[in-house]
C-alpha cells in the first residue's frame, strides 16, 4: 500500500505529548543565516557588487555532473546546510584540527513548492552512512567507504563530497548548498549585537569553553558558538541532545534578526549584511546577493507554525554505541515526504533515539 502523507495545511492535533521546544517551528541554521542575508536586500543596489564579492562559491553542479538523483518536478527546493568546524586560518583559535575539517552541523532544508510550508531535517554528525567514492579538493580519488560518520564526507572531499553523500543517503537532489564556518558564525552574532537567551540551568563545558549560570544572558559571538557546540553539559553528552539545544538557540537568533530588520539603523544593517555574506560558502547558482535575498524572502514568507523541524530518526549502533544509524523504515519515510513535498508525519519520529524521553531533564535553553 502506498504511503500516505498529510498536506501543507493546518496540522491535526496529536494524541502524543510533544515537548514545547519541538511544538513550534524554528529557523535552524539555514533560517537564521538566510534571514541575516535578507538584510542585504535593504542596501542600495550599488552595494550589491561589494556584497557579491564577499561570497565564496563552489560549482557543485559541474563537479557532480549527471550522476545524481532526479530533480523532483515543481518548484520545491532542497538545500544542504553545513556548519563547518574547520580549524584553518582564523579558525585555529578554536583548537587543533584532527583529520581535516568536518561538518559540525548538517541540515537538509526543504521549502515547499506552494511556499506554504517547509521542513528542516537535522542529521546527527555521528550518523553512520555508506559514503560514495569522491574526489578530494586536490582532485585525488577517495574510495567509497561503508559505515563512516556522515561528517567525514566533508572532511575527505569538501562540499562536493558532502552533497554527494547527502544525495546518496536521502535520494533527494540538493538544489543548493550553504556553509558557514566557526569564525563566520561568531562574527555574525557580534554584528547583530548578541543574542538574548534564558537558561533554565547552568551549562559548563571546558571543551567548548562554556561557563554560563542559569538565568538571562546576552551572548556575544564567542559564547554563542560555545553554547551551540557544547555536548558535555547536556544530558548524556550526545550529539542528539546538542541538536535540540541548537534548535532553541537558533529560534532566539531568528527573533533577534527580525527585530534588527525592523528597528535597526542603516549602519548596523550594512555591517550585518557585509558580515553575513562574507561568512558563507554557497553553490555557484546561489552565490549572489539577489539570489540569496530571493531565497531568504521565500523562507521568510513561510508562517513559523508551518516550518517543521525534525531530527533524522536514528537508533544507537549495536556495534559502536557512540554512533547512531538511521532507523528504518522511519528514516526513508522522512526522505519520501520531502520528495513528495509534504510535511513529515509525526509517527515517523516515534521510537527514535533523537526524540526527548518522557523522563528527560527539561531543556537547558528556554524557547
Amino acid at each position: 500500500m502506498a504511503q500516505q502523507f498529510p498536506t501543507w495545511g493546518p496540522r491535526p492535533p496529536s494524541h502524543r505529548p510533544r515537548p514545547a521546544r519541538r511544538r513550534h517551528a524554528v529557523y535552524a541554521v539555514a533560517g537564521a543565516l538566510l534571514a541575516l542575508l535578507l538584510l542585504a536586500g535593504g542596501g542600495a543596489t550599488a552595494l550589491y557588487l561589494r556584497f557579491d564579492g564577499n561570497i565564496s562559491e563552489i560549482d557543485i553542479d559541474a563537479a557532480l555532473g549527471a550522476d545524481r538523483p532526479e530533480d523532483e518536478p515543481g518548484g520545491s527546493l532542497d538545500i544542504l546546510v553545513l556548519g563547518s568546524d574547520s580549524r584553518e586560518g582564523e579558525n585555529e583559535v578554536y583548537g587543533r584540527q584532527q583529520g581535516g575539517p568536518r561538518a559540525d552541523t548538517a541540515m537538509v532544508v526543504h521549502l515547499a513548492e506552494d511556499r506554504r510550508g517547509g521542513t528542516v531535517v537535522s542529521i546527527p554528525r555521528d550518523t553512520l552512512v555508506d559514503r560514495p567514492a569522491c574526489r578530494d579538493e586536490d582532485g585525488g580519488e577517495v574510495p567509497a567507504a561503508e559505515r563512516v560518520m556522515f561528517n567525514e564526507a566533508f572532511a575527505v572531499g569538501g562540499p562536493v563530497c558532502a552533497v554527494k553523500t547527502a544525495e546518496a543517503m536521502t535520494g533527494v537532489r540538493m538544489d543548493h548548498y550553504v556553509e558557514v564556518d566557526f569564525r563566520g558564525f561568531e562574527q555574525m552574532i557580534d554584528a547583530l549585537g548578541g543574542v538574548e537567551v534564558t537558561l533554565d540551568r547552568p551549562l559548563r563545558d571546558s571543551d567548548s569553553r562554556l561557563d554560563l549560570a542559569a538565568g538571562d544572558h546576552r551572548l556575544d559571538g564567542e559564547t554563542a558558538l560555545a553554547l551551540v557546540r557544547t555536548r558535555k553539559s547536556l544530558g548524556d553528552g550526545s550529539d542528539l541532545e546538542r541538536i535540540q539545544l541548537q534548535h532553541s538557540f537558533l529560534r532566539a537568533l531568528a527573533a533577534e534578526v527580525r527585530e534588527v530588520g525592523v528597528l535597526g539603523d542603516p549602519r548596523q544593517l550594512y555591517r550585518l549584511a557585509d558580515t553575513a555574506t562574507g561568512a558563507v560558502t554557497t553553490d555557484s547558482a546561489l552565490a549572489s546577493v539577489p539570489e540569496l535575498t530571493a531565497l531568504a524572502r521565500r523562507l521568510g514568507d513561510i508562517p513559523p507554525e508551518r516550518l517543521q523541524t525534525v531530527t533524522l530518526p536514528v537508533g544507537y549502533d549495536p556495534v559502536d554505541p557512540n554512533r547512531v544509524v538511521p532507523l528504518e523504515p522511519q528514516a526513508s519515510g522522512v526522505w519520501d515526504a520531502l520528495r513528495a513535498d509534504v510535511p513529515v508525519p509525526d509517527r515517523l519520529t516515534e521510537g527514535s533515539e533523537a526524540e526527548p524521553k518522557r523522563d528527560a531533564d527539561p531543556p537547558a535553553l528556554s524557547g
